[in-house]
């Protein structure tokens, strides 16, 4: 990280050692705001052709949350990447998932993970679920520059709260406003589609299972009926991405264990690919 004015390479420059804000994001903002993704002036000529991100579910089990996303990236008509990231851990009890567009997500996901980090380093305490969600929100408002000129970047963050010993879900508008959800909820170009498919199959009292199950369900009728949702590819062997969130902590689930549930599901719908008669 460069500062303006800092000539002496043996020390750090004096915004390091001075007392400040516990937000790392408001650190860089004052003192390389450079380096920030909404600070970065886009080229002429209007809005970029960039890779986006689709889609995103996360519903509620009996103590705990699960989050999915499938893996397609889309570039107007064309598949930009068949295998995708798009839900990221962003501490040890709370996870991210992207929507919109791809770069700009990844970086605002890499930049609240390094504020969660901050906070807890200065504040030597875990920042709670609804600050955390709060945290995001000042960053997604941040990037409005961007979002008018067709950057925008809508996450869906989900976590367990140690407070309350529950899974929470929160999602976002690309102002920046915070909204939580309840039960379930789903962002993304097969978000209408997926949540039709939450709101079918959810029921309180699940186990963890039970929820990663039906979130990956929900991914495969979004892919049915939305190209820019990528189901799963028993040919690649690409499965969604999902992570559990409970008590003992964030965890993403293998391949071996994901390629179990999706064969059941292909195997459940065979002969029947719309689903429970």
């Amino acid at each position: 990280m460069s500062f303006p004015g800092h000539q002496d390479a043996g020390r750090l420059p004096a915004a390091f050692t001075a007392t400040g804000s516990s937000s790392f994001t408001e650190f860089v903002g004052a003192h390389a705001p450079h380096l920030l993704p909404s600070r970065r002036p886009l080229p002429p000529g209007g809005a970029l052709e960039a890779p986006h991100g689709t889609t995103i579910v996360a519903l509620t089990f009996d103590g705990g949350v699960v989050m999915a996303g499938d893996r397609r990236a889309t570039m107007g008509n064309l598949i930009a990447n068949r295998d995708m990231e798009k839900v990221y851990g962003a501490d040890d009890y709370s996870a991210v998932g992207i929507a919109g567009t791809a770069g700009i997500a990844i970086e605002l996901v890499k930049l609240f993970q390094v504020e969660l980090e901050h906070y807890e380093k200065i504040e030597g305490a875990l920042l709670s679920l609804e600050g955390k969600a709060n945290r995001l929100a000042t960053m997604i408002r941040s990037n409005l520059g961007l979002a008018m000129q067709g950057l925008a970047v809508v996450p869906l963050f989900a976590g367990f709260d140690l407070d309350t010993t529950v899974g929470r879900i929160f999602s976002y508008d690309v102002t920046g406003g915070c909204y939580e959800e309840h039960d379930h909820h789903s962002v993304g170009s097969g978000s209408l589609f997926a949540r039709g498919a939450l709101k079918k199959l959810w029921r309180p009292g699940m186990a963890s299972a039970d929820a990663v199950s039906i979130a990956v369900e929900a991914l495969y009728d979004a892919a049915d009926d939305d190209s820019a949702t990528g189901g799963p590819d028993l040919g690649r062997r690409i499965w969604p991405t999902v992570a559990v969130i409970d008590t003992d902590g964030l965890r993403f689930l293998d391949d071996d264990a994901l390629a179990g549930v999706v064969e059941q599901i292909v195997a459940g719908r065979r002969g029947n690919p719309g689903g429970a008669r």
